[in-house]
């Protein structure tokens, strides 16, 4: 792609990606790449924008961005999906950070 450069990324969670596609929609007709993405979000999207937004500021403070994104948009239930989600992390969590994490979810959980 001549001429076109990524400034920066910043990771969104599917309710984010939800609502600009839905805005996107009503300017211009979506392509089919957008259409599916859109029909992928509106399906697993849990939360509400302004939720999201809050419980991934209450995780940044545990745990990195893209991971408080990730957790947003899966909503572990249980300390299983939890250790799944860090299993690719390197280094270790303590047991209270991860129940420290599970209350903040649970407290945003519709």
């Amino acid at each position: 792609m001549i001429g076109k450069k990524v400034l920066e990324t910043d990771p969104i969670s599917f309710c984010q990606v939800k609502e600009l596609l839905e805005e996107r929609m009503k300017v211009q007709e979506l392509s089919y790449e957008q259409n599916l993405a859109l029909d992928h979000v509106t399906k697993f999207s849990k939360i509400s924008v302004e939720s999201a937004q809050k419980m991934i500021a209450e995780l940044e403070e545990t745990i990195k961005t893209n991971l408080a994104v990730k957790m947003a948009d899966i909503m572990p239930e249980d300390m299983a999906d939890m250790r799944l989600m860090f299993s690719k992390e390197r280094g270790t969590h303590k047991k209270a950070d991860l129940d420290k994490i599970l209350e903040i979810i649970d407290k945003y959980r519709e």
